[in-house]
């Protein structure tokens, strides 16, 4: 039951159509490590040959799927799991005691990994202590666990309903004890955190994004003013006589009542910084809408934007030559309702949060050299990391890109990045998708690459990451949840 975000950014929209071709990078082979770069023709287009289909053992793609989200996930449910077994059988006094410090304490962790502020916080602090000169392994590992914190927000949000649920069932035992309004809220609270968690269940958020957010979302805020009335009765009401004497002074001396607090400080902060700015759009193409927006951003970040102030938020990559700039851009691939409306009726204002939220890509400067591959509008997610560093090398997948994605894109690509380090597949001119794991890994040896950041569809995601792990590349492709786990079985079992 994920609760993590689903970012429309990352994910490469365009479906490149024919069969793969393999294509040769050229190493060069004067290339040492941390020396300058001499111009090369990264690739030639060759004939089409006919693809071969790379298999990986099921040890890989079992590898792949238990990433560190569901790490994360195990473990704090297991963690909870355990108290919550000693709670039952009364081996732990202070769960009993406080049920609520352990239900609010779990939302407030729930709520904090998906807190921009926090993230940004968090993102800040690894990039400045470990970038390059720390351990490989440590820096692989500070981008895994930072990609992967819906892990502990999922697990913390299921946890603090359980413990809710423990809550209630005992105060229902003594229901002589507890005003019936206290109870009522308690069961409401319980009712609104459920829907709030089942509306962000894979098949729903994946298909049904305006469902998943609007109830996400309202539910989760009315869940918050059912805690906070519930709070308070259950703090105003003395349990010993009956009475309603508890005065204000004894409330908040009460741990749920800080908790309560920080709870709704995390929940209200992010949307503080939300603004109503000016946007242009440029339409190159009927497949894609390019935003333009002032001032300049660091790499990594991504937008969230709307057309009301409340409803329904997309995100998408940022693309910027860096906090200097005078513009960043959106790349957004028509193919919603929203996106729909972008290029139907172009609108001159937008609702959008001016704090932007950290990605995956957000980590490229932990490492000395790496790799942005990404398909169709996964560029957006991508491009900023290649623009503001040379020291990262771009593969872009797509079909007649410059056509599709409109000059200011390709004035951005071919400005900034040198051809010893791009590498752009056309797959309408060049007749097909090319041989990926092929011109992946010979770019790897040639750039001397550290990690390899992918921004794909589900299926070219799975592709590489697969293709990755079985060389030893290291890798960090798209997140998508738990909604890989039937598609993992099937392929495990042959399907």
């Amino acid at each position: 039951m994920p609760l993590s975000l689903y970012n429309d950014a990352e994910k490469g929209t365009l479906d490149l159509a024919g069969k793969p071709v393999e294509i040769h990078v050229i190493p060069v082979h004067s290339f040492k490590k941390g020396g300058p770069l001499s111009p090369s023709r990264v690739a030639k287009p060759p004939a089409p040959q006919k693809p071969k289909n790379a298999k990986v053992s099921n040890y890989v793609r079992f590898i792949v799927w238990f990433n560190t989200y569901r790490r994360f996930f195990i473990l704090v449910l297991t963690l909870n799991f355990i108290g919550f077994s000693f709670a039952i059988a009364d081996l732990w006094p202070y769960a009993k005691k406080y049920p609520s410090a352990l239900v609010l304490g779990n939302l407030n962790f729930a709520i904090l990994m998906r807190n921009e502020v926090f993230g940004r916080i968090l993102y800040l602090f690894v990039n400045t202590c470990f970038a390059k000169w720390s351990p490989l392994w440590w820096r692989l590992a500070c981008t895994s666990m930072l990609q992967h914190l819906g892990g502990i927000h999922s697990s913390c949000a299921i946890s603090g309903l359980a413990w809710f649920i423990y809550m209630l069932v005992n105060q229902y035992k003594l229901r002589h004890l507890y005003d019936d309004s206290i109870l009522a809220f308690g069961v409401i609270t319980i009712v609104f955190l459920f829907i709030a968690l089942i509306a962000a269940f894979p098949w729903i958020r994946n298909t049904h994004h305006n469902v998943f957010e609007r109830n996400h979302r309202f539910f989760g805020w009315s869940s918050l003013l059912a805690t906070w009335v519930y709070t308070i009765l259950s703090n105003i009401h003395d349990v010993t006589d009956g009475k309603w004497d508890h005065s204000f002074v004894y409330i908040i001396r009460q741990q749920a009542f800080w908790y309560n607090v920080w709870m709704t400080v995390l929940i209200i902060l992010p949307w503080i910084c939300t603004r109503k700015v000016r946007v242009d759009i440029e339409l190159p193409s009927p497949k894609v809408a390019v935003l333009r927006f002032e001032r300049g951003m660091q790499q990594g970040l991504l937008a969230r934007i709307s057309h009301t102030s409340i409803m329904e938020y997309h995100a998408f990559g940022i693309i910027s030559e860096g906090t200097h700039a005078k513009y960043h851009y959106l790349i957004c691939g028509v193919q919603g309702d929203f996106t729909k409306g972008l290029v139907n009726d172009p609108p001159k204002m937008i609702w959008t949060r001016e704090l932007k939220f950290a990605g995956v890509s957000n980590t490229s400067t932990l490492y000395k050299r790496g790799i942005r591959i990404c398909t169709g509008t996964g560029l957006g997610a991508a491009l900023s990391t290649c623009l503001q560093s040379p020291h990262w090398y771009l593969i872009w997948i797509g079909s007649d890109q410059e056509k599709t994605f409109g000059p200011t894109i390709s004035n951005l690509i071919h400005k900034h990045i040198s051809p010893e380090r791009l590498l752009l597949w056309d797959s309408k001119a060049r007749g097909g998708r090319p041989d990926t794991m092929k011109i992946l890994k010979e770019a790897y040896d040639y750039w001397q690459a550290e990690v390899v950041f992918i921004t794909s569809n589900y299926v070219g995601n799975t592709e590489i990451m697969q293709g990755c792990k079985a060389l030893g590349i290291p890798a960090f492709g798209t997140l998508w949840d738990f909604v890989s786990s039937l598609a993992f079985y099937a392929t495990a079992m042959g399907a």
